[in-house]
Protein backbone atom coordinates (compact mmCIF):
# COMPACT_ATOMS: atom_id res chain seq x y z
CA UNK A 1 0.00 0.00 0.00
CA UNK A 2 1.06 3.33 -1.13
CA UNK A 3 2.06 5.88 1.69
CA UNK A 4 1.06 9.46 1.50
CA UNK A 5 2.99 11.88 3.42
CA UNK A 6 0.60 14.01 6.00
CA UNK A 7 -0.08 17.88 4.36
CA UNK A 8 1.13 20.73 5.98
CA UNK A 9 -2.18 21.45 7.90
CA UNK A 10 -2.48 18.43 8.86
CA UNK A 11 -2.15 17.70 12.35
CA UNK A 12 1.34 15.50 13.20
CA UNK A 13 2.60 17.79 10.08
CA UNK A 14 5.69 20.18 10.33
CA UNK A 15 3.11 23.34 11.67
CA UNK A 16 4.03 20.70 15.57
CA UNK A 17 7.20 20.49 14.77
CA UNK A 18 7.25 24.18 14.25
CA UNK A 19 5.85 25.01 17.59
CA UNK A 20 8.18 22.17 19.06
CA UNK A 21 11.33 24.37 17.93
CA UNK A 22 13.69 25.50 20.37
CA UNK A 23 12.28 22.68 23.22
CA UNK A 24 15.25 20.27 24.27
CA UNK A 25 14.02 17.25 22.53
CA UNK A 26 12.56 14.08 24.16
CA UNK A 27 15.08 11.50 25.54
CA UNK A 28 14.07 8.20 25.16
CA UNK A 29 13.53 6.08 28.34
CA UNK A 30 16.72 3.70 28.62
CA UNK A 31 15.38 0.31 29.86
CA UNK A 32 18.47 -0.25 31.29
CA UNK A 33 19.04 3.28 32.84
CA UNK A 34 18.15 2.97 36.55
CA UNK A 35 14.81 4.68 37.25
CA UNK A 36 15.02 8.70 38.67
CA UNK A 37 15.68 9.20 42.82
CA UNK A 38 12.56 9.69 44.17
CA UNK A 39 12.45 13.65 45.91
CA UNK A 40 13.61 13.73 49.09
CA UNK A 41 10.49 13.64 51.80
CA UNK A 42 10.49 17.39 53.92
CA UNK A 43 12.64 17.51 57.48
CA UNK A 44 10.01 18.11 60.53
CA UNK A 45 9.53 22.01 60.89
CA UNK A 46 10.66 22.69 56.57
CA UNK A 47 7.11 23.57 54.41
CA UNK A 48 5.99 20.78 52.01
CA UNK A 49 6.14 22.35 48.98
CA UNK A 50 9.00 24.61 49.35
CA UNK A 51 9.05 27.70 46.60
CA UNK A 52 10.98 26.93 43.57
CA UNK A 53 14.34 28.98 42.97
CA UNK A 54 14.74 31.01 40.26
CA UNK A 55 16.54 29.32 36.89
CA UNK A 56 19.73 31.15 37.04
CA UNK A 57 19.81 30.00 41.14
CA UNK A 58 19.36 26.37 39.70
CA UNK A 59 21.96 26.81 37.16
CA UNK A 60 24.41 27.96 39.58
CA UNK A 61 24.01 25.33 42.32
CA UNK A 62 27.21 26.69 44.16
CA UNK A 63 25.90 30.63 43.87
CA UNK A 64 26.46 31.76 47.04
CA UNK A 65 22.50 32.92 47.63
CA UNK A 66 21.12 29.37 47.34
CA UNK A 67 23.87 28.04 49.81
CA UNK A 68 22.73 31.21 52.07
CA UNK A 69 19.28 30.27 51.37
CA UNK A 70 20.06 26.52 52.78
CA UNK A 71 22.06 28.07 55.80
CA UNK A 72 19.18 30.04 57.01
CA UNK A 73 16.26 28.24 57.03
CA UNK A 74 13.49 29.59 58.83
CA UNK A 75 13.84 27.04 62.15
CA UNK A 76 12.99 27.98 65.94
CA UNK A 77 16.78 27.19 66.79
CA UNK A 78 18.40 27.33 63.35
CA UNK A 79 19.10 25.47 60.48
CA UNK A 80 19.37 21.87 60.20
CA UNK A 81 22.52 19.76 60.07
CA UNK A 82 23.36 18.12 56.91
CA UNK A 83 21.92 14.59 56.70
CA UNK A 84 22.69 13.52 53.50
CA UNK A 85 26.74 12.21 53.54
CA UNK A 86 27.96 11.34 49.95
CA UNK A 87 25.65 9.47 47.25
CA UNK A 88 23.84 6.56 49.61
CA UNK A 89 24.48 7.51 53.77
CA UNK A 90 21.91 9.70 55.58
CA UNK A 91 20.78 10.18 59.18
CA UNK A 92 17.06 8.75 60.05
CA UNK A 93 14.81 12.34 60.21
CA UNK A 94 14.14 12.55 63.58
CA UNK A 95 10.73 14.72 64.33
CA UNK A 96 11.32 15.00 68.05
CA UNK A 97 14.54 16.79 67.55
CA UNK A 98 14.39 20.05 70.10
CA UNK A 99 17.33 21.61 69.26
CA UNK A 100 19.36 22.27 66.01
CA UNK A 101 22.92 24.24 65.58
CA UNK A 102 22.87 27.83 65.49
CA UNK A 103 24.76 30.67 63.84
CA UNK A 104 25.51 33.48 66.27
CA UNK A 105 25.70 35.75 63.87
CA UNK A 106 21.69 34.67 62.79
CA UNK A 107 20.34 35.42 66.34
CA UNK A 108 19.04 38.80 65.84
CA UNK A 109 15.88 39.98 67.58
CA UNK A 110 13.09 40.88 65.18
CA UNK A 111 9.67 41.95 66.20
CA UNK A 112 6.47 40.96 63.93
CA UNK A 113 4.54 43.57 65.39
CA UNK A 114 5.44 46.46 68.25
CA UNK A 115 5.54 45.36 71.75
CA UNK A 116 2.70 46.47 73.66
CA UNK A 117 2.75 44.67 76.79
CA UNK A 118 5.77 44.90 78.99
CA UNK A 119 6.59 42.32 82.41
CA UNK A 120 9.08 44.35 84.89
CA UNK A 121 10.35 41.89 87.14
CA UNK A 122 11.86 43.68 90.56
CA UNK A 123 13.57 42.41 92.97
CA UNK A 124 11.54 41.89 96.11
CA UNK A 125 12.89 43.53 99.24
CA UNK A 126 15.44 45.79 98.23
CA UNK A 127 15.56 49.66 98.62
CA UNK A 128 18.10 50.49 96.27
CA UNK A 129 16.05 49.22 93.18
CA UNK A 130 12.71 51.38 94.19
CA UNK A 131 14.20 54.77 92.33
CA UNK A 132 14.90 52.58 89.13
CA UNK A 133 11.48 51.04 89.46
CA UNK A 134 9.96 53.76 89.48
CA UNK A 135 12.18 55.88 86.54
CA UNK A 136 11.21 52.95 84.34
CA UNK A 137 7.32 52.76 85.20
CA UNK A 138 7.39 56.18 84.46
CA UNK A 139 9.19 55.85 81.10
CA UNK A 140 7.25 53.35 79.38
CA UNK A 141 3.32 54.50 80.60
CA UNK A 142 3.84 58.25 79.77
CA UNK A 143 6.53 58.49 77.08
CA UNK A 144 6.02 54.95 75.03
CA UNK A 145 2.79 54.60 75.74
CA UNK A 146 3.15 50.48 77.24
CA UNK A 147 1.13 48.42 79.20
CA UNK A 148 3.50 47.75 82.04
CA UNK A 149 2.46 44.39 84.29
CA UNK A 150 4.12 44.04 87.49
CA UNK A 151 4.10 41.23 90.24
CA UNK A 152 1.77 41.80 93.08
CA UNK A 153 3.98 42.05 96.01
CA UNK A 154 5.61 44.48 94.38
CA UNK A 155 3.18 47.35 94.52
CA UNK A 156 2.29 46.13 98.18
CA UNK A 157 5.33 48.16 99.28
CA UNK A 158 4.59 50.59 101.63
CA UNK A 159 6.90 53.69 100.59
CA UNK A 160 5.97 53.05 97.11
CA UNK A 161 2.60 53.55 98.13
CA UNK A 162 3.20 56.63 100.09
CA UNK A 163 4.60 57.91 97.21
CA UNK A 164 1.94 60.90 95.70
CA UNK A 165 4.21 61.40 92.85
CA UNK A 166 4.29 57.96 91.58
CA UNK A 167 0.62 57.63 92.32
CA UNK A 168 -0.75 58.33 88.33
CA UNK A 169 1.94 55.89 87.49
CA UNK A 170 1.11 53.06 90.15
CA UNK A 171 -2.74 53.27 89.13
CA UNK A 172 -1.95 52.51 85.56
CA UNK A 173 0.08 49.44 86.72
CA UNK A 174 -1.44 45.60 85.96
CA UNK A 175 -0.80 43.00 88.87
CA UNK A 176 -0.69 39.63 88.58
CA UNK A 177 0.09 36.75 91.41
CA UNK A 178 2.69 33.67 90.84
CA UNK A 179 0.89 30.35 90.35
CA UNK A 180 -2.54 32.01 90.26
CA UNK A 181 -2.53 34.44 87.33
CA UNK A 182 -1.20 33.43 84.07
CA UNK A 183 0.38 35.74 81.79
CA UNK A 184 2.29 33.78 79.57
CA UNK A 185 0.24 34.80 76.49
CA UNK A 186 -0.01 38.36 76.69
CA UNK A 187 3.54 39.72 77.77
CA UNK A 188 6.15 41.09 75.07
CA UNK A 189 9.18 41.75 76.58
CA UNK A 190 10.77 41.15 80.11
CA UNK A 191 12.88 43.61 81.53
CA UNK A 192 14.45 42.59 84.84
CA UNK A 193 15.92 45.11 87.49
CA UNK A 194 17.58 42.98 89.70
CA UNK A 195 20.58 40.11 89.91
CA UNK A 196 20.55 36.49 88.12
CA UNK A 197 18.26 35.34 90.71
CA UNK A 198 15.87 37.67 89.74
CA UNK A 199 16.04 36.72 86.19
CA UNK A 200 15.84 33.17 87.00
CA UNK A 201 12.62 33.24 88.89
CA UNK A 202 11.19 35.55 85.98
CA UNK A 203 12.19 32.55 83.28
CA UNK A 204 10.20 30.23 86.21
CA UNK A 205 7.00 31.84 85.39
CA UNK A 206 7.28 30.97 81.65
CA UNK A 207 6.91 27.32 81.77
CA UNK A 208 5.79 27.48 77.62
CA UNK A 209 7.56 29.98 75.56
CA UNK A 210 9.50 33.08 76.98
CA UNK A 211 9.46 36.58 75.95
CA UNK A 212 12.50 38.13 75.05
CA UNK A 213 14.43 39.25 77.86
CA UNK A 214 16.25 42.10 79.02
CA UNK A 215 18.00 42.24 82.55
CA UNK A 216 19.69 45.47 84.28
CA UNK A 217 22.93 44.89 86.47
CA UNK A 218 20.96 45.69 89.82
CA UNK A 219 21.70 42.56 92.05
CA UNK A 220 24.85 41.19 93.45
CA UNK A 221 26.86 39.01 90.75
CA UNK A 222 25.14 39.96 87.69
CA UNK A 223 26.97 37.61 85.57
CA UNK A 224 23.27 37.55 83.34
CA UNK A 225 22.75 40.85 83.31
CA UNK A 226 24.75 42.53 81.24
CA UNK A 227 22.93 45.95 81.03
CA UNK A 228 23.43 49.19 82.83
CA UNK A 229 20.52 51.31 84.16
CA UNK A 230 22.25 54.85 83.70
CA UNK A 231 21.55 54.66 79.85
CA UNK A 232 18.53 52.65 80.77
CA UNK A 233 16.36 54.84 78.10
CA UNK A 234 18.93 54.39 75.31
CA UNK A 235 19.02 50.78 75.72
CA UNK A 236 15.34 50.48 75.86
CA UNK A 237 14.55 52.47 72.68
CA UNK A 238 16.72 50.31 70.59
CA UNK A 239 15.23 47.14 71.67
CA UNK A 240 11.78 48.22 70.83
CA UNK A 241 13.70 49.05 67.38
CA UNK A 242 14.85 45.22 67.15
CA UNK A 243 18.04 44.00 65.17
CA UNK A 244 19.58 43.55 68.92
CA UNK A 245 21.64 40.62 69.45
CA UNK A 246 20.52 37.35 71.52
CA UNK A 247 21.55 34.35 73.12
CA UNK A 248 19.14 31.66 73.01
CA UNK A 249 19.77 29.93 77.01
CA UNK A 250 18.45 26.32 76.84
CA UNK A 251 16.47 24.82 79.65
CA UNK A 252 16.37 21.49 81.23
CA UNK A 253 12.39 19.82 80.87
CA UNK A 254 12.23 18.05 84.42
CA UNK A 255 9.89 15.35 85.56
CA UNK A 256 9.58 13.97 88.98
CA UNK A 257 7.33 10.93 88.82
CA UNK A 258 6.29 10.11 92.48
CA UNK A 259 4.05 7.15 93.90
CA UNK A 260 0.49 9.46 94.70
CA UNK A 261 0.06 6.82 97.10
CA UNK A 262 3.22 7.78 99.01
CA UNK A 263 2.02 11.55 98.61
CA UNK A 264 -1.23 11.05 99.85
CA UNK A 265 0.05 9.78 103.86
CA UNK A 266 2.55 12.95 103.32
CA UNK A 267 -0.07 15.45 102.50
CA UNK A 268 -3.42 15.56 101.07
CA UNK A 269 -1.91 18.66 98.55
CA UNK A 270 1.09 20.40 98.41
CA UNK A 271 2.16 23.65 100.04
CA UNK A 272 2.28 27.00 97.88
CA UNK A 273 5.68 28.37 98.86
CA UNK A 274 8.36 29.67 97.82
CA UNK A 275 10.96 26.59 98.93
CA UNK A 276 8.34 24.28 99.42
CA UNK A 277 6.43 22.29 96.90
CA UNK A 278 4.44 23.38 93.72
CA UNK A 279 0.43 23.42 94.00
CA UNK A 280 -1.29 20.14 93.09
CA UNK A 281 -2.73 21.52 89.94
CA UNK A 282 0.73 21.45 88.10
CA UNK A 283 0.67 17.48 88.42
CA UNK A 284 -1.48 14.73 86.09
CA UNK A 285 -1.67 11.42 87.80
CA UNK A 286 -1.95 8.37 85.70
CA UNK A 287 -1.71 4.71 86.76
CA UNK A 288 -1.18 5.57 90.41
CA UNK A 289 1.86 7.94 89.69
CA UNK A 290 2.10 12.27 89.72
CA UNK A 291 4.22 13.97 87.34
CA UNK A 292 5.68 17.26 88.31
CA UNK A 293 7.00 19.05 85.08
CA UNK A 294 9.18 21.76 85.57
CA UNK A 295 11.16 24.21 82.79
CA UNK A 296 14.74 24.62 84.50
CA UNK A 297 17.32 27.35 83.53
CA UNK A 298 20.50 26.64 85.73
CA UNK A 299 20.21 23.46 86.99
CA UNK A 300 18.57 20.55 88.85
CA UNK A 301 20.42 19.29 92.45
CA UNK A 302 19.92 16.07 93.88
CA UNK A 303 21.84 15.79 97.54
CA UNK A 304 21.46 13.72 100.18
CA UNK A 305 19.77 16.46 102.33
CA UNK A 306 20.00 16.74 106.26
CA UNK A 307 21.19 12.97 106.38
CA UNK A 308 24.74 12.31 107.41
CA UNK A 309 24.87 9.29 105.04
CA UNK A 310 26.22 9.28 101.40
CA UNK A 311 23.63 9.61 98.98
CA UNK A 312 23.36 6.75 96.69
CA UNK A 313 21.27 7.15 93.15
CA UNK A 314 21.77 5.85 89.98
CA UNK A 315 21.98 7.95 86.59
CA UNK A 316 20.52 6.51 83.37
CA UNK A 317 21.31 7.64 80.19
CA UNK A 318 18.33 7.01 77.75
CA UNK A 319 17.56 4.23 79.69
CA UNK A 320 20.49 2.33 80.83
CA UNK A 321 22.39 2.29 83.70
CA UNK A 322 25.48 4.36 83.21
CA UNK A 323 26.89 4.45 87.02
CA UNK A 324 25.82 5.58 90.52
CA UNK A 325 26.74 8.80 92.77
CA UNK A 326 27.97 7.82 95.73
CA UNK A 327 28.83 11.24 97.58
CA UNK A 328 26.80 14.36 98.24
CA UNK A 329 24.71 14.36 95.22
CA UNK A 330 24.93 15.26 91.92
CA UNK A 331 24.16 18.64 89.71
CA UNK A 332 22.27 18.39 86.19
CA UNK A 333 23.13 21.58 84.74
CA UNK A 334 22.46 23.30 81.45
CA UNK A 335 25.29 25.44 79.96
CA UNK A 336 24.15 28.80 81.76
CA UNK A 337 24.63 26.52 84.73
CA UNK A 338 27.89 25.93 83.83
CA UNK A 339 29.06 28.74 85.90
CA UNK A 340 26.94 28.45 88.87
CA UNK A 341 26.84 25.71 91.61
CA UNK A 342 28.54 23.23 88.57
CA UNK A 343 31.76 25.69 88.67
CA UNK A 344 32.10 25.54 92.12
CA UNK A 345 31.96 21.75 91.85
CA UNK A 346 34.59 22.09 89.77
CA UNK A 347 32.73 21.69 86.26
CA UNK A 348 33.79 23.37 82.80
CA UNK A 349 32.65 26.63 81.70
CA UNK A 350 30.53 26.31 78.78
CA UNK A 351 29.38 29.23 76.42
CA UNK A 352 25.02 29.11 76.71
CA UNK A 353 25.40 28.40 72.89
CA UNK A 354 26.28 24.69 72.77
CA UNK A 355 23.96 22.19 73.09
CA UNK A 356 24.84 20.04 75.80
CA UNK A 357 23.55 18.86 79.21
CA UNK A 358 26.52 18.71 82.18
CA UNK A 359 26.46 15.89 85.05
CA UNK A 360 28.54 17.35 87.77
CA UNK A 361 29.30 14.54 90.88
CA UNK A 362 29.45 16.64 94.43
CA UNK A 363 31.67 15.71 96.72
CA UNK A 364 31.91 11.85 94.99
CA UNK A 365 33.78 9.53 97.26
CA UNK A 366 35.78 8.44 94.11
CA UNK A 367 39.18 10.19 92.65
CA UNK A 368 38.34 8.96 88.89
CA UNK A 369 34.84 10.57 89.05
CA UNK A 370 35.34 13.44 86.82
CA UNK A 371 32.24 15.85 85.07
CA UNK A 372 30.78 14.87 82.08
CA UNK A 373 29.18 16.87 79.04
CA UNK A 374 26.58 15.01 77.07
CA UNK A 375 24.93 15.84 73.98
CA UNK A 376 21.80 18.24 74.39
CA UNK A 377 18.72 15.83 73.43
CA UNK A 378 19.24 12.96 75.10
CA UNK A 379 17.14 11.77 78.47
CA UNK A 380 18.71 11.55 81.88
CA UNK A 381 17.22 9.64 84.90
CA UNK A 382 17.99 9.51 88.09
CA UNK A 383 17.04 7.22 90.94
CA UNK A 384 17.37 5.99 94.50
CA UNK A 385 19.89 2.73 94.28
CA UNK A 386 18.10 -0.40 96.00
CA UNK A 387 20.73 -0.39 98.95
CA UNK A 388 20.61 3.32 99.41
CA UNK A 389 20.72 4.01 103.07
CA UNK A 390 18.55 7.13 103.09
CA UNK A 391 16.56 9.68 100.71
CA UNK A 392 17.36 11.87 98.82
CA UNK A 393 16.54 16.02 98.03
CA UNK A 394 16.00 17.61 95.05
CA UNK A 395 16.03 21.43 93.99
CA UNK A 396 15.56 23.50 90.25
CA UNK A 397 17.37 26.27 90.38
CA UNK A 398 17.65 26.64 94.15
CA UNK A 399 13.53 26.38 94.40
CA UNK A 400 10.97 23.57 94.95
CA UNK A 401 13.03 21.81 97.15
CA UNK A 402 11.29 18.25 97.30
CA UNK A 403 12.19 14.46 99.10
CA UNK A 404 12.99 11.68 96.49
CA UNK A 405 12.26 8.42 98.07
CA UNK A 406 12.79 4.97 96.91
CA UNK A 407 10.48 4.70 93.80
CA UNK A 408 10.45 7.76 92.47
CA UNK A 409 12.23 8.99 89.62
CA UNK A 410 13.69 12.38 88.28
CA UNK A 411 13.73 12.43 84.43
CA UNK A 412 15.60 15.15 82.66
CA UNK A 413 16.19 16.14 79.18
CA UNK A 414 17.02 19.26 76.76
CA UNK A 415 13.37 21.68 76.56
CA UNK A 416 12.67 23.06 73.24
CA UNK A 417 11.92 26.61 75.07
CA UNK A 418 14.53 28.07 75.46
CA UNK A 419 14.99 31.43 77.38
CA UNK A 420 16.28 34.55 74.25
CA UNK A 421 18.43 36.82 76.98
CA UNK A 422 19.41 40.35 74.74
CA UNK A 423 22.96 41.13 74.60
CA UNK A 424 24.15 44.22 75.45
CA UNK A 425 27.49 43.72 72.79
CA UNK A 426 27.42 40.52 71.37
CA UNK A 427 26.48 36.86 72.53
CA UNK A 428 30.42 36.18 72.55
CA UNK A 429 31.79 39.47 74.10
CA UNK A 430 29.20 39.26 76.97
CA UNK A 431 29.90 36.31 77.93
CA UNK A 432 33.50 36.64 78.12
CA UNK A 433 33.13 40.22 80.32
CA UNK A 434 31.38 38.26 82.21
CA UNK A 435 33.72 35.78 83.30
CA UNK A 436 36.21 38.22 83.63
CA UNK A 437 33.93 40.69 85.46
CA UNK A 438 32.34 38.45 87.69
CA UNK A 439 34.37 35.41 88.60
CA UNK A 440 38.05 37.34 87.51
CA UNK A 441 38.15 34.23 85.11
CA UNK A 442 42.19 34.50 84.06
CA UNK A 443 43.22 37.62 85.69
CA UNK A 444 46.42 38.39 87.29
CA UNK A 445 49.14 40.57 87.94
CA UNK A 446 51.17 40.79 84.11
CA UNK A 447 54.69 39.70 84.39
CA UNK A 448 56.94 42.50 83.65
CA UNK A 449 58.94 43.01 79.99
CA UNK A 450 62.82 41.25 80.54
CA UNK A 451 64.21 44.13 79.53
CA UNK A 452 63.19 45.76 82.40
CA UNK A 453 64.28 43.42 85.44
CA UNK A 454 67.93 43.12 86.55
CA UNK A 455 69.18 40.17 86.21
CA UNK A 456 72.55 39.99 88.53
CA UNK A 457 73.82 36.74 86.34
CA UNK A 458 73.28 39.04 83.27
CA UNK A 459 75.55 41.44 84.87
CA UNK A 460 78.02 39.91 86.01
CA UNK A 461 78.55 38.44 82.28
Amino acid sequence: REVVAPARDEPGGPRRRRERQGKSPRRRRDPKRPPRRRERQPLPGQPENPEPLPAKEEAAGSSPKRWERCRRGHFLHGPYPATHFGPKACILPNPTSVMHIQDPASQRLTWNKPPVNILVMKKIRDDSLREPFKQLCRFLIEEKQLVVYVEKKVTEDSALSKDEAFGTIQNQLCTFREGYDDISDCIDLIICLGGDGTLLYASSLFQGSVPPVMAFHLGSLGFLTPFKFESYKTEVTKVFEGNAAIILRSRLKVKVVKDIARVQQTGPCYRVEENGLVPQSHMDSEAGKITLQLQVLNEVVVDRGPSSYLSNVDLYLDGRLITSVQGDGVIVSTPTGSTAYAAAAGASMIHPNVPAIMVTPICPHSLSFRPIVVPAGVELMIMLSPDARNTAWVSFDGRKRQEIQHGDSIKITTSCYPVPCICCHDLVYDWFESLAECLHWNIRKKQTRLTDVTDSSDTEN
